[in-house]
């Protein structure tokens, strides 16, 4: 079976309205067509297709078969491509506040504050894409949040969270094994996330516990991950403390040895140095700076 090529999109549009008007003198007004072009691009489309979309009346047209099975596919193709083609270039969307980041970052610390953005700044739109590595930010994107120590060549970089590395688990976990000193970590499983360069090694290497092998337990490339398995009785995580204040709040976790440890990394806004923000970018870079400074 011989699939049939896609005629071309003014064909479509032309015999979509058309087909709704049931009237070539009045789509060709409506499309800014002279009657002949119309009648010439509809049977152009018959002639590709090789069957009659229309049935020539003395007092105008009427839809063949073909053609009232074929309209309604037409149709519903023209609104969705003008449907995509509105949201993704229209003037509006220009203003798209374009932000990549981390997906823990976006969930604990990020959302929760995002409905006073949006009761200020009701007219602008924020769009961020999730990433699990730090890439190069290029031109696709207005800023970036990053965890990090803060100084990356050619960007600008704002800090956003003072964190402790603190030991969290599930409240539920500790029904049935304690958890009062870091050697009691031994008999619970350690929940990882990679990537980070503070991670249970180091934590446990400055509470001086030896006796316990690091490396064992899951590990998840991200904090998310780790936090949901946490919550589920499934280990220890060891958390970053602005992302877990409200699951600490809500008491979907607890932080059972209190025994917090400042950490060299923290999460970071960045944009390219030498370029300008356009307004409303500007706008939300602003907003997050002032937002972390009221959670510091």
């Amino acid at each position: 079976m011989n699939n049939k090529s896609l005629p071309p999109l003014n064909w479509l549009h032309t015999f979509a309205v058309s087909a709704r008007c049931l009237n070539f003198t009045h789509a060709a007004e409506e499309l800014c067509l002279t009657q002949g072009a119309v009648s010439q691009q509809i049977r152009l489309l018959e002639s590709h297709l090789g069957v009659s979309l229309f049935k020539r009346l003395p007092r105008g047209l009427s839809l063949t078969e073909e053609g009232r099975s074929y309209f309604p596919v037409v149709k519903d193709a023209i609104s969705r491509l003008a449907v995509g083609t509105n949201e993704i270039f229209s003037e509006h969307n220009k203003q798209t506040i374009k932000v990549r980041g981390s997906l823990s970052f976006f969930s604990h610390w990020l959302a929760p504050k995002l409905a006073d953005f949006t009761a200020i700044y009701p007219h602008l739109d924020l769009r961020y894409v999730s990433n699990i590595w730090m890439q190069e930010v290029d031109g696709e994107d207005d800023m970036e949040i990053r965890w990090g120590h803060g100084g990356w060549p050619g960007l600008i970089a704002q800090r956003l969270t003072w964190d402790a590395l603190v030991p969290v688990c599930s409240p539920e976990l500790l029904e049935f094994t304690p958890l009062s000193t870091p050697a009691d970590l031994v008999n619970h499983s350690l929940l990882h996330v990679l990537g980070y360069e503070e991670g249970w090694g180091y934590w446990l290497n400055i509470m001086g516990v030896a006796s316990i092998d690091s490396s064992k337990g899951m590990q998840f490339d991200t904090l998310v991950s780790t936090l949901r398995m946490a919550e589920l009785a499934q280990g220890v995580a060891l958390a970053r403390s602005s992302m877990v204040e409200g699951l600490l709040a809500e008491g979907k976790l607890i932080a059972p040895l209190g025994r917090n440890i400042e950490a060299s990394e923290s999460f970071y806004i960045v944009r390219k140095s030498g370029t300008e923000l356009h307004s409303a970018a500007a706008l939300f870079f602003d907003w997050l700076v002032e937002q972390a400074h009221r959670s510091k």
